[in-house]
């Protein structure tokens, strides 16, 4: 399948590739947004031109005040409804009540539970009767993502995944997001690149790997909170127009 679908959005652009994907998966289509750079992008390419795509985001409870602030300026900019997903009450409750609440310090798995109370419990929920679910992955993001596809198939929540963004650099992002006026992070103008939960991220220095902020005390950890462990590489190479 996922050969099949890249071959039908070859020389499309990425407005055209949304375009297409959701009328092909109409009412089973959704994009999942933290308020990142990248994602941004995408939830404008969606909202400016009134595309049916369903737009999520999953809120941990433990998010930067600045990535609320980005989050309501997004909806009143663009009047269009972003979906929430949080974590299982009594899971939280659970964990904290025995591991106190910065127990992810402590250990990789500590860390790893956490990221799986608060995140990938919710998306299983949020994926529920999806089929082709939009990320705003990009190859040049981090090691772990150099070989990303445009199309894979993710055991982990049974569906398909897709990543527009995969060739796009910081740089294309950021001009795009100067270009259209879209709300942003300011937390992007103080060093934050990849922005996740307030005490998992920091600022990064000039010539650090863009996601050297994300776990930082996890130095030869794979730096993935189980959102995206599943990168394969494409069965093709496709040309994409510019927007």
């Amino acid at each position: 399948m996922q050969s099949e679908l890249t071959q039908q959005i070859e020389n499309k652009t990425t407005l055209e590739q949304l375009h297409f994907l959701a009328e092909k998966f109409a009412g089973r289509i959704a994009f999942s947004t933290s308020f990142g750079q990248e994602d941004q992008v995408i939830t404008d390419l969606i909202f400016r031109n009134n595309i049916p795509i369903k737009v999520f985001t999953l809120d941990t409870g433990r998010f930067f005040e600045e990535t609320y602030k980005v989050w309501n300026k997004t909806l009143e900019k663009y009047n269009k409804s972003i979906y929430v997903f949080f974590p299982d009450k009594d899971e939280v409750e659970n964990m904290v009540s025995k591991k106190g609440p910065y127990s992810f310090y402590e250990s990789i798995d500590n860390r790893k539970e956490c990221c799986n109370i608060r995140k990938v419990h919710p998306l299983t929920k949020a994926l529920k009767g999806i089929d082709l679910w939009i990320t705003g992955l990009r190859a040049e993001q981090s090691q772990a993502r150099t070989e990303l596809a445009f199309f894979s198939f993710d055991e982990s929540f049974n569906t398909t995944k897709f990543n527009p963004l995969k060739d796009w650099s910081l740089d294309k992002a950021v001009d795009y997001l100067k270009n259209h006026q879209v709300p942003y992070n300011t937390l992007h103008d103080k060093g934050f690149i990849s922005i996740g939960c307030s005490p998992c991220t920091r600022a990064i220095k000039k010539g650090d790997d863009i996601r050297a902020g994300r776990w930082w005390w996890e130095d030869k950890s794979k730096k993935e909170c189980g959102l995206h462990d599943t990168v394969a590489p494409d069965a093709q190479t496709i040309k994409v127009k510019k927007i």
